[in-house]
């Protein structure tokens, strides 16, 4: 199984995502493939968010050697599901798909825990830190159903 997280500039939720997945799968023995993107080209080879670096290292988990990435088409080839933070994401990372085969792998993440709800996961880059808590609570709450699926064999 492999996953790709996706948000804007890829520096805040995906990897702050990506981190909790990763994390749920190694204290699970899950073999799978975690990666983010941003469907914007602004934080290109940068590392996460100073306050989503601190808000991962306080549960334990360590982002601070991802690096900002732009999605592309060949993300459709190597993943499986591909879970976006919010509509916007949605659409722009639909615009990278080049069939429908490609598009029924995008998904909102937080259908996972709030199922057809198709809430977003709101960007924390210009709140407080209050607001890296909220979308660390949403993102952990999605992969712990996320997690289920994979170990049930749904996904």
């Amino acid at each position: 199984m492999k996953i790709l997280m996706v948000c804007l500039g890829n520096i805040c939720r995906s990897p702050m995502a990506q981190g909790i997945l990763e994390n749920k799968a190694a204290e699970k023995g899950i073999d799978i493939t975690v990666d983010s993107a941003g469907t914007s080209d602004y934080h290109i080879d940068q590392e996460p968010d100073h306050r989503a670096i601190a808000k991962a290292k306080e549960y334990g988990i360590d982002i601070s050697h991802y690096r900002g990435r732009q999605i592309d088409v060949a993300d459709f080839k190597t993943f499986d599901r591909i879970l976006v933070m919010d509509a916007s994401n949605y659409e722009n990372t639909l615009l990278v798909a080049e069939s429908d085969d490609d598009k029924s792998k995008v998904e909102m993440i937080l259908n996972l825990s709030n199922p057809n709800s198709n809430m977003s996961v709101p960007d924390p880059y210009f709140g407080g830190e209050e607001g890296f808590e909220n979308v660390y609570r949403l993102l952990d709450s999605a992969c712990d159903v996320l997690i289920e699926q994979i170990e049930n064999g749904e996904s």
